[in-house]
C-alpha cells in the first residue's frame, strides 16, 4: 500500500545520520555485558516456524536459536507463501518496525515466492520491484537504529541427470547480492552455501534433509536435520559478516540433536 512504503522510505532521511550510530551499537552489542539484542526474521515458509499439524516439516528459523547465545533473541516473523511484495502489502513489516530497537538485526530472506509470475500478489521483478521492495525493509531497520542483513534464499532440491545440484532461484539471488554491494548491507549467501552442500550430499543424501515422508515428496521445505543445517549456515554467515561476534554464536561446529525441535500446537492465530 503506497502510504505505508512512503511512510517506511520517508525515513532513509534518519537513517544517514544513524549510520556512525549503528556502527556503534554493533560495537556495544559484542562488547561483554552488553544489552540483549533481538534478531528479527523477515522472509517466508522455508524460514518459517511450523506448527504441529505441519511436522515434520521445520523452517531453519525455528533452529537458528541453537546456534546464537542467550543474549540473542529471535522473533521469527517469517510467514509460509510470503514474498517482498506480499509481504509488505499485508503490513507485515509494521510490527517489526514498531518492536525494533538500536542495535537490534532485522534479516530478510525473499525469492521463492517472487519468482511466481502468474500470482500478481506476489511475483516481483528481480532488478526492479524486487530490489525496491528490498530497499524498504533496509530503511525500516536503519531508521530503527537496527542493523539489516539481507539472505540470499536457500536453494531448492534440484539436480540434474548427472547427480549435479543445480540452482532454481533465477536472477534473484544475484539481484539482492547487488542491492546489498550497492547498500553496503552485509549479505549471508545462502543460496550459494546450500547448493554447495546439496551438491556435496548427493541427490539420495539431501532426502533426509528435506521434507520427505511416506505421502510427501518436498523438495523446497525441510525436517529438522536440514533446518539445522540452513540455520547453522546462516549462523555462520552472522559470524564471518561480522554482524555478530563469536561470543554472540555457540555449537557452530557441534552435533545438534533433532529432539529440540518442537512443532506448537496449530491454531488459526498462530498460522495467519
Amino acid at each position: 500500500m503506497p502510504g505505508r512504503r512512503e511512510a517506511v522510505v520517508a525515513g532513509a532521511g534518519l537513517a544517514l545520520a544513524l549510520v556512525t550510530g549503528r556502527t556503534a551499537a554493533r560495537a556495544e552489542s559484542a562488547a561483554p555485558g552488553a544489552p540483549a539484542r533481538t534478531l528479527f526474521i523477515a522472509g517466508d515458509s522455508t524460514a518459517a516456524q511450523k506448527y504441529a499439524d505441519a511436522a515434520p516439516e521445520t523452517g531453519w528459523g525455528t533452529a537458528l536459536p541453537f546456534f546464537l547465545h542467550h543474549g540473542i533473541t529471535v522473533a521469527n516473523h517469517a510467514v509460509n507463501g510470503r514474498s517482498t511484495k506480499s509481504f509488505l502489502d499485508e503490513g507485515r513489516l509494521e510490527p517489526i518496525g514498531a518492536a525494533m530497537r538500536p542495535g537490534d538485526i532485522l534479516l530478510v530472506q525473499f525469492g521463492h515466492n517472487d519468482q511466481k509470475t502468474t500470482d500478481p500478489a506476489r511475483s516481483t521483478d528481480p532488478w526492479g520491484s524486487y530490489q525496491d521492495n528490498l530497499r524498504v525493509f533496509v530503511e525500516a531497520a536503519r531508521s530503527r537504529g537496527a542493523l539489516p542483513v539481507l539472505a540470499t534464499s536457500v536453494e531448492r532440491r534440484r539436480f540434474d541427470a548427472e547427480g549435479n545440484a543445480r540452482r532454481s532461484l533465477g536472477d534473484y539471488p544475484a539481484a539482492m547480492r547487488e542491492l546489498a554491494a550497492a547498500s553496503g548491507v552485509p549479505l549471508l549467501d545462502v543460496e550459494a552455501l546450500s547448493l554447495a552442500l546439496w551438491q556435496r550430499l548427493g541427490p539420495e543424501a539431501t532426502k533426509t534433509y528435506f521434507n520427505w515422508t511416506d505421502t510427501e515428496q518436498d523438495n523446497t521445505h525441510f525436517n529438522p536435520p536440514g533446518a539445522i543445517e540452513v540455520s547453522r549456515l546462516v549462523a555462520r554467515e552472522l559470524l564471518r559478516t561480522r554482524v555478530l561476534a563469536p561470543r554472540e554464536t555457540r555449537r557452530l561446529d557441534d552435533d545438534v540433536p533433532t529432539r529440540w525441535i518442537t512443532w506448537p500446537p496449530a491454531s488459526e492465530e498462530n498460522r495467519a
